[in-house]
């Protein structure tokens, strides 16, 4: 019994750290891997960073994208997205 209590804290770090770090990280990563999946033609996007865009064309083979700007067309890894703006645009006002 007196061994249990010696490696207590050390299990509540772990714990801790898991509920606190580990399980948000898996989290986020699966809502990227989501999102980048779910993105179609057509879609006004912002990558990480900050160029503004709308997609063109997807590429399944290496999971590219082309984005065009005012400034011409530009490929992009989809992991590269870090936002959809054409909800946002979209929506009413409140």
């Amino acid at each position: 019994m007196g061994d249990i209590g010696q490696f207590l804290p050390m299990i509540l770090i772990f714990v801790v750290a898991y509920f606190f770090m580990i399980r948000p990280q898996m989290k986020r990563q699966k809502d990227e891997k989501k999102f980048a999946a779910a993105l179609k033609k057509g879609d006004k996007i912002v990558t990480k960073s900050g160029l503004h865009g709308k997609i063109v064309e997807l590429n399944e083979k290496d999971f590219s994208c082309i984005i065009e700007t005012m400034a011409g067309r530009l490929k992009f890894d989809r992991s590269a997205i870090s936002m959809e703006m054409s909800n946002k645009l979209s929506a009413p006002a409140k």
